[in-house]
């Protein structure tokens, strides 16, 4: 962990957090940052515009006892970039077991610990869940600090379905895996979003058009937030095509599907049947409960159509 002999200072309080200066730099203008009460503060930072982050997320970023960060170079990009004066130290899955402890000592000695990611909110596909999961257990305060989201920004842009969404992550990387991946989300009833890689997105787009429909809507969000942002959206099917071209695609990732279409309602006729076939072998209540759950029906419509049904066949 870099600068690990000064952290274990900073935590037996060798080293006073106090001499440094707590501020940050906004428009020319320097803006002083309030000491924080210990606790692990999780603070979103921006995924590509550096000026997509939040006045509290600077003050974080600036009063914390102890700043953890996924790479120290990105973090001191946008430190400098503020006028930040507080020095990052590497918390990453590569030297999470010895790291984490002394971050969570940090804690124990009641310092104020920010964490961050390279890019948008820690936690989410980043290796901070086991430092955020520790604190919890430990007994610490965890604060989240709003901000950037990757997700949520491909969601808003995609022009498909917010009313609900799934965040599946990462895909696997080998085929098989994939697409047994896709089929089993290929039924839920919520846009799918994932993070890609450009190097795979052209197989993706390929297991998603085969698994889940050609004519199914999505969009390709790459860049956001930077200079060559690009929103590519069509069916699974005209993605692929694109994709299949040999485009070069670079840049970080976003992927999100439309929710499948909703079945079409069966026929009268047709619930008629499935409930006369049920009933003979079941009592009228289980016999409606079982056609709601095969035609995705209102169960009391059901169970009053079986007894119209039933009483018909009694004059």
């Amino acid at each position: 962990m870099e600068g690990l002999g000064i952290l274990e200072k900073q935590v037996s309080g060798e080293t006073q957090t106090s001499e440094r200066q707590r501020s940050f730099r906004l428009h020319n203008a320097t803006i002083p940052a309030r000491p924080l009460e210990p606790a692990l503060y999780l603070v979103a930072t921006p995924i590509g515009n550096l000026s997509d982050i939040t006045l509290r997320a600077l003050e974080t970023l600036a009063g914390a006892d102890v700043l953890a960060c996924e790479d120290t170079r990105v973090t001191r990009v946008l430190l400098d970039r503020y006028g930040i004066v507080n020095r990052p130290y590497a918390y990453h899955e590569h030297n999470a077991n010895e790291a984490g402890p002394k971050l969570l000592a940090a804690l124990d000695a009641g310092k104020s610990v920010a964490l961050v990611s390279d890019a948008g909110t820690p936690l989410v596909s980043d290796p901070g869940f086991r430092l955020g999961q520790s604190a919890i257990e430990a007994g610490h305060r965890v604060v989240p600090i709003p901000g950037a989201s990757a997700p949520l920004a491909a969601l808003v842009g995609s022009g498909l379905s917010n009313e609900a969404f799934f965040f599946a992550g990462f895909l696997p990387s080998k085929d098989k895996a994939r697409r047994d991946r896709l089929r089993e989300l290929s039924l839920v009833p919520a846009t799918l979003i994932f993070f890609e890689s450009p190097h795979r997105i052209a197989a993706t787009i390929t297991a998603a058009t085969d698994e889940l429909g050609d004519v199914r809507r999505a969009s390709v969000c790459r860049e956001l937030t930077k200079t060559f942002e690009e929103f590519r959206r069509g069916t699974l099917g005209e993605l692929k095509a694109f994709y299949d071209e040999g485009a070069t695609v670079k840049g970080e990732i976003v992927l999100v599907i439309a929710p499948p279409d909703a079945p079409a309602a069966p026929e009268a006729e047709d619930v008629d049947a499935i409930l006369i076939k049920l009933v003979k072998d079941m009592s009228t209540g289980k016999a409606a409960t079982q056609a709601a759950k095969q035609t995705g029906l209102n169960r009391k419509d059901l169970y009053d159509r079986l007894l119209e049904l039933k009483g018909r066949d009694d004059a």
